[in-house]
């Protein structure tokens, strides 16, 4: 498979896997629970088989110090507190020291980066992601994490703006809108910005140009 890189130096930028989004218990926006139950399980496998290949993985966290850090944004002041909105609980989101911002267990390890000054849906947006990607040699981003339709989508799209090659591994992402706005997220992903892989086809096309160049 041309991946359209000379080498392919990836790293895991795992979006949002925290508690806020997939813990029944604490979440302010949270995913159907059995979308939080797929994504924990299938992102601890694929960090575990990034591990063994020395993939590096870099956790970003939404984070705000305080309810203004939100308030801020003219759209999101349309979707406080309306009934049904899957977004009504915003302006509460991952507050500083809320359980909320804690990245579920098993798919964090100690060497793993995380960056957690995440205000936006874009990654990349007032936080250091992209000089850590830089200072580290990364070309290709293993994107994963919720939502597909909003942070997924608005990372991939500034990644293939900076020159990265994004490739978002299918079964490790997921949104809490529902498969509707999932599924156009991946459709615009895979039309115009980057490729769109189960972590299972990644692997066999990572180890294949491996071996390849043994």
């Amino acid at each position: 498979m041309n991946f359209g890189v000379s080498e392919v130096r990836p790293a895991v930028v795992a979006i949002d896997l925290h508690r806020g989004h997939l813990d029944m218990d604490v979440a302010t926006l949270p995913a159907a629970p059995e979308v939080a139950k797929r994504l924990v399980e299938n992102n601890a496998a694929f960090n575990r088989a990034c591990r063994e290949r020395d993939i590096p993985i870099i956790h970003i966290v939404s984070q705000y110090r305080d309810p203004s850090e939100t308030a801020g944004n003219p759209f999101w002041q349309t979707r406080v507190d309306q009934p049904g909105d899957t977004r009504k609980n915003q302006h509460r989101h991952n507050l500083q020291g809320s359980p909320g911002t804690e990245i579920m267990p098993g798919l964090y390890e100690a060497g793993d980066l995380i960056i957690d000054s995440k205000k936006r849906k874009d990654c990349f947006f007032a936080t250091d992601l992209e000089f850590a990607l830089r200072a580290r040699g990364i070309n290709t981003l293993l994107v994963t994490g919720i939502n597909t339709n909003s942070c997924v989508l608005c990372t991939t799209a500034t990644a293939n703006s900076l020159d990265f090659l994004p490739v978002v591994i299918e079964d490790c992402v997921g949104s809490m809108d529902g498969d509707a706005a999932h599924d156009a997220a991946l459709l615009c992903i895979r039309t115009a910005l980057g490729f769109v892989l189960e972590g299972a086809a990644l692997f066999a096309e990572l180890d294949g140009l491996k071996s390849a160049a043994e």
